[in-house]
């Protein structure tokens, strides 16, 4: 006989989109779609009343929800702003599970014994997001962690919803089968007529094994509330995370930077202790006004105290200097680390780091005397043009992302070695004389027979190829781009990469 361990989940609807919300300052009570792969990944509740649903196209949700705001849904901050909630919690409640970001199961027996019943532990859970500031949790109480967390987004008219002991079979029965299984196999029991969890359980549990493997006969178990899975409480991870308050506030950034210099060294000590490096972390400001700054920072190697200071006075230096003072004056600075490593990842060679350790130890120096975006790095980023393609990146940022997929128009294979900063006017000429037209179709008005630098004298055009359109943002008036690409080899032998716009002839490029 199967004993089922009484478990109880604590679920926070919507979490990903109050979490993106906070960080935005957006009225969660607003119509807000978070974006993954060009599809809804979750959305409010009054986006929601609009028709926007998980999976929608961005496109068909924003026909739907004209006013809908669009944010990227971001797993690094779902988790990192779930993360004081988690530690809350588990001061009222020990031996907790982390679900996902937004769901927390724990054993009922301890909660249960300490707060007198089911009904008072819910109560003292609720009251202790509350105080969290998150808002709508609810509790579901059940036989195993699946039926719980259904019970808990079944409960309609009260917070808490609570599965007597051996119900939950008889509680699962009529949801949908969709909650177990993935989209084929769901696909393939519709056809077979099983649309419940109740249906799906009274089948024979070998033919369920036999045809869909371990996988349905996992989801049948689940159906038939027979589930195994136990609560696998975390191991509360070393808080490593700083934070300072200051009272009177501080309006200046070389004062505040000196104020924090203690934190910061205590900070980088605390993680040294537990033989760990920081190579990412997260700075978060508050001032008197209300206002909130948050920003993740890389690291090429690892942090050290005065880099970390150093990130905290870059942070600040975009709403003020350290002359003129800040426009509000900051109350609360607070540190966490987003990404630590072991130090035996990061030790030196037995001959130490070469070349590379010389130059990242004199790039950082610099970085420290110029600013963030004193020493940059060059990356390849997305764009048809060459020019777009060119990405200066902050000496320690991670590189941009590049959209997947191709990019129509974009310049094929062995692009030209020497790309200008600013295109170079040129002349290009035709037998006449006359400077070479492109029509409204895209054609060639003459053949091109003289090529040269603005300024200089035409010499002849050796070969030609084009011209090839690309139009940008042709929706937008204000955005709008339509330039023509053409390739040239001039009389020395030098192909060249020309664009045509409304303004005249350009080199973009050169192949050298």
């Amino acid at each position: 006989m199967i004993r089922h361990t009484r478990t109880i989940v604590l679920w926070c609807p919507d979490w990903p989109v109050l979490a993106a919300g906070r960080e935005a300052g957006l009225d969660p009570a607003r119509p807000i779609a978070l974006i993954e792969g060009g599809a809804v990944h979750s959305c409010s509740a009054a986006a929601r009343r609009d028709g926007v649903v998980r999976g929608l196209r961005l496109r068909e949700a924003q026909y739907r929800s004209p006013e809908l705001l669009v944010l990227p849904y971001d797993p690094v901050l779902d988790h990192r702003a779930f993360e004081p909630v988690v530690r809350g919690v588990e001061q009222a409640v020990p031996a907790v599970q982390l679900v996902r970001p937004g769901t927390l199961a724990m054993r009922a027996r301890g909660p249960v014994r300490y707060y007198g019943g089911e009904a008072q532990a819910a109560g003292a859970l609720l009251d202790t997001v509350a105080a969290l500031g998150v808002p709508g949790a609810k509790i579901g109480i059940a036989d195993g962690p699946f039926a719980a967390e259904q019970a808990a987004r079944t409960a309609l008219r009260s917070p808490v919803g609570v599965v007597p002991e051996g119900g939950s079979a008889e509680f699962l029965a009529p949801l949908p089968v969709s909650l177990v299984v993935d989209q084929r196999t769901r696909t393939l029991l519709l056809r077979l007529g099983v649309r419940t969890l109740g249906e799906l359980a009274a089948l024979p549990a070998a033919d369920v094994r036999r045809r869909f493997g371990p996988a349905g006969a996992f989801a049948h178990e689940r159906a038939a509330g027979r589930e195994q899975s136990e609560v696998a409480a975390r191991t509360p991870p070393p808080e490593f995370e700083v934070e300072q308050r200051f009272e009177p506030p501080i309006d200046r950034i070389d004062q505040l930077a000196f104020a924090f210099r203690v934190s910061a060294e205590r900070f980088i000590d605390r993680i040294r202790e537990s033989r760990l490096v920081c190579t990412a972390l997260r700075v978060e400001l508050e001032d008197d006004r209300g206002g909130h700054s948050g920003r993740s920072w890389l690291h090429p190697r690892w942090f050290t105290a005065p880099e970390v200071l150093d990130r905290v006075r870059w942070q600040l230096q975009g709403a003020g200097s350290a002359e003129a003072g800040l426009a509000a004056a900051v109350t609360r600075v607070r540190i966490i680390p987003e990404r630590l490593d072991s130090t035996g990842d990061h030790e030196p060679g037995l001959w130490g780091g070469g070349p590379d350790e010389r130059v990242h130890h004199a790039l950082t120096r610099v970085q420290g005397l110029l600013g963030h975006e004193g020493v940059a790095t060059a990356a390849v980023g997305g764009g048809r043009l060459l020019g777009d393609r060119q990405v200066l990146v902050p000496w320690g940022d991670r590189a941009p992302a590049v959209r997947p997929g191709p990019w129509p128009g974009t310049l094929p294979a062995r692009a030209p070695a020497s790309v200008f900063d600013e295109p170079v006017a040129v002349l290009l000429r035709d037998a006449a004389g006359g400077p070479v037209t492109i029509d409204e179709r895209g054609a060639i008005g003459s053949p091109p027979v003289g090529f040269a630098l603005a300024g200089q004298q035409p010499a002849e055009v050796r070969a030609w190829a084009g011209p090839w359109p690309v139009v940008e943002r042709w929706w937008d008036p204000e955005r709008a781009r339509r330039v023509h690409r053409f390739q040239l080899v001039d009389h020395d032998g030098c192909a060249w990469l020309l664009l045509r716009d409304a303004e005249g002839w350009w080199a973009e490029a050169r192949y050298d």
